[in-house]
């Protein structure tokens, strides 16, 4: 096999991965990604001790230790197209060998979990309260540029899903991807359970009206009345499909957890949104030095 060219795989001056600016130590097997770059020292300010910190445009990294466990945060910035960096380059740095240039033999598979903020399309999901998704489905575009096959169940619930939204007439085809269930099983109390939807934008691509017209202005309405079984929409945000599509195309281990910050159906936001995005992070670092 040809060593991956240089434009195809940047590295910077010290051997890093361009837009992370890290090297394969660098990073822990567990890594929490956040949306927010000044959400970064909010989770490491709970970590023992901090080796590693690392900052290159909006991606900032701190790696280091909980009791025994090591464990990274960095920061995604917003939306599907900065997965697409994020998740390339993480696995990079844990499957790739950055002097050859060749795929590694041995492959590792990284545990990686999104803590960000979202909005509630059920009315019984309150704004201040926890989603772990169950799925990721995407109305974004990015995982049509890579080689993604749903399984059985993830076929009918988008056959499902299209029918009932007729959504693909605005948006093209979606498509979904599901939690890794060896993460999941540790999130069940107090957190809801769903299907976060992502989608490309904050405004017009989630149904927010400013001062533009929006092709499918009953979106909202659409999302919070699919149902497939036991399953339904609840709540979307604009990084989950990608993190789970990529993630399981190159074999890690991913799930979302969300703070709650607005429920778009009875049109409430959180009164101390930061309030309760410390407390998720506390019951997520309290869970991974005790489980994961």
């Amino acid at each position: 096999m040809n060593p991956i060219a240089s434009s195809e795989l940047i590295l910077n001056d010290r051997g890093a991965v361009y837009h992370l600016d890290l090297r394969p130590e660098e990073i822990a097997s567990t890594i929490v990604t956040v949306g927010d770059p000044g959400r970064v020292k909010e989770v490491s300010k709970y970590f023992d001790t901090i080796e590693v910190s690392r900052q290159h445009r909006e991606f900032i990294t701190h790696t280091g230790w909980i009791g025994n466990k090591r464990i990274s945060v960095l920061s995604s910035g917003i939306g599907p197209d900065n997965i697409d960096i994020v998740l390339n380059e993480l696995d990079a740095l844990a499957n790739i060998d950055l002097q050859t240039r060749q795929p590694k033999q041995q492959l590792q598979s990284l545990n990686i979990i999104r803590l960000g903020t979202s909005g509630s399309l059920q009315a019984d999901i309150p704004v201040d309260s926890f989603v772990a998704s169950t799925h990721g489905l995407g109305i974004d575009n990015l995982l049509h540029f890579y080689r993604l096959q749903q399984n059985e169940e993830e076929s009918l619930l988008i056959q499902s899903f299209l029918t009932q939204t007729q959504i693909q007439n605005q948006t093209g085809l979606p498509y979904i991807s599901s939690a890794a269930p060896s993460l999941l099983k540790h999130f069940v109390s107090p957190f809801h359970q769903g299907i976060t939807v992502t989608c490309p934008g904050f405004y017009g691509p989630q149904g927010r009206v400013l001062r533009l017209g929006l092709q499918n202005p009953d979106l909202v309405n659409r999302l919070t009345s699919f149902r497939f079984g036991a399953h339904r929409i609840s709540n979307f945000e604009m990084e989950t499909a990608a993190i789970y599509g990529l993630g399981r195309l190159m074999g890690h281990h991913c799930l979302a957890l969300n703070v709650i910050v607005a429920n778009r159906v009875v049109q409430e936001f959180s009164k101390n949104a930061a309030a309760q995005i410390d407390r998720l992070i506390q019951l997520f670092l309290t869970t991974f030095s005790e489980s994961i």
